[in-house]
């Protein structure tokens, strides 16, 4: 995979400790959804007779949840599951009751006790590459509920909510899965559509977040692999075939895992390469000095066999990348391999440039050569030159190439949720980088969006 991303929840370990706290976060906004939801519950109209007895009930009113004994886990080739054992909703609504020639109304505030709710979600990739909620699994139950009477009659009427309670309890039961299903299949995956899975990143090159096959479900994560690819935004179709390594991640102390394969580094340098950025002049102040007299110390001989009137023009040099930078990632750190052409030109007034020279610097982080294009023996009379393009291919092409990577790329996550606490491991291939999930909003907000701050943009 070119880039893999693991929503981890931890779990206990003999050597490993329980971070708890990592996994609450994400289980108390998927909570306080389910809440919210379940919260939002519309109760029809009740009417019904019982001997003696007419009853309407109505404006029921969910007031409170408590959802105590609550889990989130993964389950292996299902997906992801939110449990609830034993909770308890309170509830009240108005009652008309007709028995014989008395009528009484008032308020009943009831309690459903022993609720249980197992929601299973399963993910898949859909046509444009993003994740959705492909079905919902859903079972509740409500173990018993209880009701308490005001009014004139309270008391005489407290049998009466036998009948009622077993009706409210049937309808409770019968509005809670379909509240849920609502909630993922159209809320959540509303919000899931906002992320972009294909996007520029400047005016040159664009990136491909998209998914390449259904998420991964483990009893410990979900796993995602994506495109992670780059593209010049003037030839989308060009790609770089990818020889990279598949990361292997094993960690899972945090939240959430990015490995970076080198196959990512190598796309970004690919396009840039393809949209022609990675060249420059270096001419008129551009130029240090004492290269201007290096230059025209090594080809004085070539300039006077050439055209002696030469002698005294100003000297230019094109630096152009000829070939896409390489990357090369091990435990020890990354690499990147460069090879430039430079074009040793004199810029006789009002005439086209003259080109002295050409050769090839190949260039690493650790490690410099440069040769001629022309002939070897070239190669040996530029070897004074060496030390000095050096250092201009560090002051001018690397900073080049740096000025457009350092910008870094968007992660696509949605708005209200972003990374911290980040830590960086390098391995041989590829980058693995985890992080823990921050929620700036609650999991309702960033659906609805009514907010519109400026939104958390993490880089990589």
């Amino acid at each position: 995979c070119w880039l893999l991303s693991m929503l981890s929840l931890p779990v206990p370990s003999d050597h490993l400790p329980f971070p708890l706290c990592f996994v609450f976060s994400v289980k108390l906004e998927t909570q306080k959804f389910v809440e919210e939801e379940l919260s939002n519950i519309s109760m029809p109209e009740m009417k019904g007779k019982e001997g003696r007895f007419q009853y309407t009930i109505t404006d029921v009113k969910i007031t409170e949840l408590n959802l105590t004994h609550a889990d989130l886990r993964f389950i292996p080739e299902v997906g992801l599951l939110f449990d609830v054992q034993n909770s308890s909703i309170s509830l009240s609504f108005n009652r008309q009751i007709l028995y014989w020639f008395f009528y009484d109304t008032g308020n009943i505030n009831a309690s459903a006790e022993g609720v249980n709710i197992n929601t299973a979600l399963n993910m898949i990739r859909d046509d444009e590459g993003r994740l959705k909620i492909n079905n919902i699994t859903c079972d509740a139950k409500i173990a018993k509920m209880r009701a308490k009477f005001s009014g004139t009659l309270g008391r005489v009427y407290d049998f009466v909510a036998t009948f009622l309670t077993t009706g409210m309890r049937f309808l409770l039961n019968q509005q809670i899965c379909p509240a849920l299903n609502h909630a993922a299949l159209v809320h959540v995956n509303s919000m899931l559509e906002t992320i972009p899975v294909r996007t520029e990143v400047d005016q040159f090159i664009g990136i491909d977040y998209s998914l390449i096959d259904d998420p991964v479900v483990t009893s410990r994560s979900l796993d995602m692999h994506f495109r992670g690819m780059f593209f010049d935004l003037s030839h989308q179709n060009d790609t770089l075939v990818n020889y990279a390594v598949d990361p292997v991640i094993r960690e899972y102390d945090r939240m959430v895992y990015l490995a970076l394969s080198e196959f990512f580094f190598d796309s970004g340098m690919f396009s840039y390469h393809t949209a022609g950025i990675f060249q420059m002049d270096i001419v008129n102040e551009k130029m240090p000095k004492d290269l201007e007299m290096l230059l025209r110390t090594t080809y004085f001989g070539a300039i006077m066999m050439l055209n002696p009137a030469l002698v005294d023009a100003p000297f230019s040099l094109h630096l152009a990348v000829n070939s896409p930078p390489k990357t090369s990632i091990k435990t020890s750190g990354a690499t990147v391999v460069m090879t430039a052409i430079v074009k040793v030109m004199v810029l006789p007034p009002g005439q086209p440039p003259v080109q002295l020279s050409s050769m090839t610097m190949v260039n690493t982080y650790t490690l410099f050569k440069i040769f001629s294009n022309q002939s070897a023996l070239e190669s040996l009379a530029l070897i004074p030159l060496q030390a000095p393009l050096k250092t201009m291919l560090q002051m001018s092409v690397v900073p080049l190439i740096n000025n457009w990577t350092k910008r870094g790329v968007q992660i696509p996550l949605a708005d209200g949720m972003d990374f911290i606490e980040e830590v960086v491991e390098y391995h041989n291939g590829f980058i693995v980088i985890g992080a823990n999930l921050h929620f700036s909003k609650g999991l309702r907000e960033m659906i609805s969006g009514s907010t519109k701050p400026e939104p958390e943009t993490d880089i990589i």
